[in-house]
Parts: C-alpha cells; structure tokens; sequence
C-alpha cells in the first residue's frame, strides 16, 4: 500500500464523525428501540445512526471499522517507517 493511499484512508476517517462508535443491538444490549451506532463520547456525543435494516454482525462492523481504521493505517506506517530505517 502505498503512502498516497494511506493518506487517504486517514483524510476520509478524519472526515467521519469521530470516534469512537458503539453499537447498539435491540435485543442484545438493550431490551427496546431500534439498532443503532452511537457517535462520539461525553462532551464530543454527537448524533446516532440508527438503521431501518442491518444484520447486527454488519452493524457491529460498521462500528468498529471507524474505530480501528486509523489505529491500523498508523501501525502500518510506523512499521514501514521502521522498514525504510533497517534499509
């Protein structure tokens, strides 16, 4: 993957509401209302995504893909950093 890439994995997760996201499973985690993701924590809440439609294992995703995106996009550069420093 190449730098310009990872750069713009980065730019569209800065983008995005931030983190970090939970997902709520009606049934699951609560016992009435509807599936959604809660944005945000504390004084940086923001707003939830609630779906009309979704299997709860794509919700799940969902949320944890805006969460771990740039932790692993940081990973891969530190150890491509790490790489060009042995070279």
């Amino acid at each position: 993957m190449t730098d310009s890439e990872l750069k713009n994995i980065l730019e569209i997760c800065n983008k995005a509401t931030k983190a970090p996201w939970k997902s709520y499973i009606e049934g699951r985690d609560f016992i009435s209302g509807s599936h959604f993701i809660m944005t945000g924590e504390g004084e940086n809440r923001d707003y939830d995504i609630e779906f009309l439609k979704i299997k709860p294992e794509d919700q799940d995703f969902i949320a944890m893909a805006r969460n771990i995106i740039p932790l692993l996009v940081n990973e891969i550069v530190n150890l491509k950093s790490q790489q060009d420093d042995i070279l």
